[in-house]
């Protein structure tokens, strides 16, 4: 289930990270009307991306796992800071609620995928 995780995950970034330099899809900066989108949003997504489909084709598990498990720490990361942070600029990238809970969502899913069973689901 981890290779699959990482194999869409790598996707849709790869896919975000592309649509936010499209004018079309980003006018404004805006994503969808919704998430803040710069230079560096986008490569981030297409690097986040680009790690995700790579390991989730290598099909090695522990390796998917790993990686993983470090998008959720970045991404938890970003959520933390995204949540304190009152001026919305987190590390250099514009960030409004949108993409806090998109970052969020992320970081909650890649624990449930990165985690060993035994602790995504206690008995």
């Amino acid at each position: 289930m981890i290779l699959t995780y990482a194999k869409v995950m790598g996707l849709l970034f790869l896919t975000m990270g592309i649509l936010g330099f499209m004018p079309g899809a980003a006018p404004h900066g805006e994503l969808f009307g919704l998430f803040l989108m710069d230079t560096a949003h986008n490569i981030l997504f297409l690097m986040t991306g680009l790690v995700l489909l790579a390991v989730g084709l290598t099909n090695q598990w522990e390796s998917a796992r790993r990686v993983t498990l470090g998008v959720a720490a970045v991404y938890g990361l970003l959520t933390l800071l995204g949540f304190v942070i009152p001026s919305h600029l987190v590390m250099g990238m514009p960030m409004n609620m949108s993409d806090d809970i998109l970052h969020l969502a992320i970081t909650a899913s890649a624990l449930m995928f990165g985690l060993p069973e035994r602790y995504a689901y206690p008995q």
